[in-house]
């Protein structure tokens, strides 16, 4: 009988979590408290979803790739904030929920940082969709 309990199960699933949904822990505010969601779109991949009960409540990353537009929502629970970066993205192109970033509830600060743009947030759903630049990872045409 072999166990199924062995490290290369649970590197490959933390790598999922960490790297293709991009949700991660903050060193300086342990437990949740700063969620960092920095999803990497890619390796052919055309959507991820990922969902982690914190002592706060559902921490949460979800993206797809839909005809050259990259679509994430990110849950951020009660009494916690988050960064988002948002991969290969221009701040004038990104909405949340439809309208502007600039105009998005809950959003505290926008900055750019190479070629991305990182948003911070307090708690609360929010729905950023943007097209992809040049720059980043090429939408898989689907089968």
């Amino acid at each position: 009988m072999n166990s199924f309990n062995h490290y290369a199960y649970g590197a490959i699933g933390a790598w999922m979590y960490s790297v293709m949904a991009g949700l991660d822990l903050d060193p300086a505010a342990p437990g949740y408290q700063h969620v960092l969601v920095q999803p990497q779109p890619g390796g052919g991949f055309t959507s991820v979803k990922a969902l982690h009960e914190s002592m706060y409540g559902p921490v949460g990353s979800a993206w797809r790739l839909d005809n050259g537009t990259f679509r994430l929502t990110v849950t951020v629970p009660p009494n916690t904030h988050a960064t988002v970066r948002l991969p290969a993205a221009g701040a004038s192109t990104v909405t949340e929920g439809g309208s502007p970033l600039a105009e998005g509830r809950g959003i505290t600060s926008i900055a750019r940082d190479g070629g991305a743009v990182v948003v911070e947030t307090g708690s609360g759903q929010y729905e950023f969709a943007y097209p992809l630049t040049s720059s980043g990872p090429a939408p898989t045409p689907s089968r």
